[in-house]
């Protein structure tokens, strides 16, 4: 089969989902229409992590984050123009859609060329990430409106499903998946216990990460010595982050984020809303023990009391990391727990034979 993957953002957690696809289904071919977000990740420095044989790459060069009537118009004439070209060489058999901004001009642009095989995965709900209910509104008005141009939406958590569905919008669920080689680690290492407490994260520093919570967690230890937090990433909101035992790395290559993630004692992740978070998924897969901010697309990971713990404020949060501190032994049997989840519940070939399946439905 031929699919177009049609991404904006080509960045973080949405590139890994595109390139997992890629990975795992090569005897198909993709084309991937994409954005450019330079301050978060040159689109060259993710292309290189795809395989050469069975993939395209299409620079979609209008797309931008924002909304804007003008320049939303300029980028969805240049996407219909794409997919015409796409369409008139017979190289579409199912167009999927990455993320929000994506869903509702790749839905219309397919609608206005005639392509009914579409599929669309928000990988985060749009309309939870903002407090003022008159954002989340707009959103959700777009949501119902990309939905009526036809296309199926695909939820990466059943979280998630179920926030589409209360919107009206019969959305399927297909979990994310991943398959990490952690051969080149020790799954479940704890460092020694001379070293610092390590509670480690891995994402975008953007507002829908709230980076703001991280920081009021983090400045509650910042007169314990034996506690240090790490950020690996980068963003926007990087000066929110002002406690002084935050590390911020920046953005790493994968094996780097990898090893330091596995030489923590704690994953924590502090979203406002997930799809269902490929850094988390990772943490899982190195066996370590997760401290969630209680959202839709983190509640779907948590087995709680098994492989951590859900909170919902800062004080629940910190109650829980003295808790962990003074419970190494707990650590260690939680971190099997999530090593084992992830495999039976979080496997890549699993997500990527239900699109595969799902590209030939449509």
């Amino acid at each position: 089969m031929k699919i177009v993957h049609v991404v904006e953002p080509f960045a973080s957690g949405i590139a890994t989902f595109v390139q997992s696809i890629v990975q795992n289904l090569r005897d198909d071919y993709h084309i991937i229409i994409h954005g450019e977000r330079e301050y978060v990740m040159r689109s060259n420095e993710i292309i290189k992590y795809f395989p050469e044989e069975n993939v395209q790459f299409i620079r979609w060069r209008s797309a931008q984050r924002s909304i804007s009537v003008v320049k939303d118009t300029v980028a969805l004439v240049e996407l219909c123009k794409l997919l015409q070209r796409l369409k008139a060489q017979k190289m579409v058999d199912a167009v999927h859609l990455h993320s929000s901004k994506s869903g509702f001009l790749g839905r219309l642009a397919c609608r206005l060329m005639n392509i009914p095989n579409v599929i669309y995965t928000p990988n985060g709900a749009p309309f939870l990430l903002s407090n003022m209910n008159t954002v989340n509104l707009l959103y959700k008005l777009f949501e119902k409106l990309g939905s009526a141009f036809g296309g199926k939406v695909v939820c990466s958590s059943r979280s998630e499903q179920a926030a589409y569905r209360k919107l009206g919008i019969n959305a399927l669920n297909i979990n994310n998946g991943i398959a990490v080689d952690t051969s080149h680690y020790t799954p479940g290492k704890v460092p020694a216990a001379s070293g610092k407490f390590r509670i480690v994260t891995s994402a975008r520093i953007v507002q829908q990460k709230n980076p703001a919570l991280f920081n009021t967690i983090a400045t509650h230890f910042k007169d314990f010595e034996q506690f240090e937090f790490i950020w690996v990433g980068d963003g926007e909101d990087r000066a929110v982050l002002t406690a002084p035992n935050i590390t911020i790395t920046g953005w790493l290559p994968q094996s780097q984020a990898m090893e330091l993630i596995n030489n923590s004692h704690l994953y924590l992740s502090t979203s406002q809303y997930e799809g269902l978070s490929f850094s988390v998924l990772e943490a899982l897969s190195l066996r370590k023990t997760v401290l969630l901010k209680n959202c839709i697309g983190n509640r779907d990971i948590v087995k709680k009391g098994l492989n951590g713990d859900l909170f919902s404020n800062a004080q629940e949060a910190i109650v829980k990391i003295f808790q962990y501190y003074n419970n190494p032994a707990m650590l260690r049997i939680m971190g099997e727990y999530s090593g084992w989840l992830c495999h039976n519940e979080f496997n890549v070939d699993t997500t990527c034979l239900g699109y595969r399946n799902l590209y030939q439905r449509v």
